[in-house]
């Protein structure tokens, strides 16, 4: 056989092997988020599905392409102290990962439904938000609080000062973001949308005091915004 021959077929069966393509499956992203909180973040009177904390992962899962897998610590009833308790609690049950990467924090309702101070409040908040930064890995960017929701505007309230629970809310949702933009985390105001609640029932669950999955959702996608510019 020419030597010319077999030269040339070894060089193009070289040059063939050298450029198969590689198109190896593109590895799915995933993410770990902690919500902490009281019956609005477990979602009270509504289906597990329906809480702002899940309804975000379904977003971002649809909307990003990516997995995320999301721990709830909350209680209907949890004041400031209780949840710190909670989280304790948790901890010593090894249920809690070192760190996430992302975590939101709603607590305060029922402080101001059981008459105690806001200036009672600041320091076990400021306690809760500290303990989420380091849930966040000590990222501050990555942790997110969501203001009190105003139950007063809710049929619940029926026959109580509802202008007075108003006032009490503000001052709570004052003191919460002063010291959540002291720590540059995330803000995302609420109050306004469940003040929509006083005319537009179907924003409440079934309960006449807790939001439902409609409420949620618009949480959620405020949620769901801001993780998408940091994934």
């Amino acid at each position: 056989m020419n030597p010319v021959f077999i030269l040339f077929s070894f060089f193009t069966i070289a040059v063939s092997f050298s450029y198969q393509p590689n198109t190896p499956e593109m590895a799915v992203k995933k993410y770990t988020y902690l919500a902490i909180g009281d019956s609005y973040t477990i979602g009270e009177s509504v289906a597990p599905a329906e809480n702002f904390p899940n309804q975000a992962v379904q977003l971002l899962q649809k909307e990003n392409s990516v997995t995320i897998e999301a721990r709830i610590i909350a209680k209907t009833g949890w004041t400031t102290d209780e949840l710190e308790a909670g989280i304790i609690a948790a901890d010593k049950e090894e249920s809690l990962l070192p760190s996430y990467d992302f975590v939101s924090l709603l607590i305060g309702v029922n402080n101001q439904y059981r008459g105690r101070s806001v200036e009672e409040y600041k320091p076990e908040f400021e306690a809760l938000l500290k303990k989420a930064i380091r849930f966040a890995g000590n990222n501050a960017s990555h942790v997110v609080l969501l203001s009190i929701p105003d139950w007063g505007v809710t049929p619940f309230a029926e026959g109580r000062d509802r202008s007075q629970i108003a006032a009490e809310i503000d001052a709570y949702n004052k003191a919460n973001k002063e010291i959540a933009l002291q720590h540059k985390v995330h803000y995302i105001d609420i109050t306004p949308w469940t003040r929509e609640a006083a005319t537009d029932h179907s924003l409440l669950a079934a309960d006449g005091l807790h939001p439902s999955g409609k409420e949620y959702k618009r949480w959620a996608v405020k949620i769901a915004a801001w993780i998408s510019k940091l994934v």
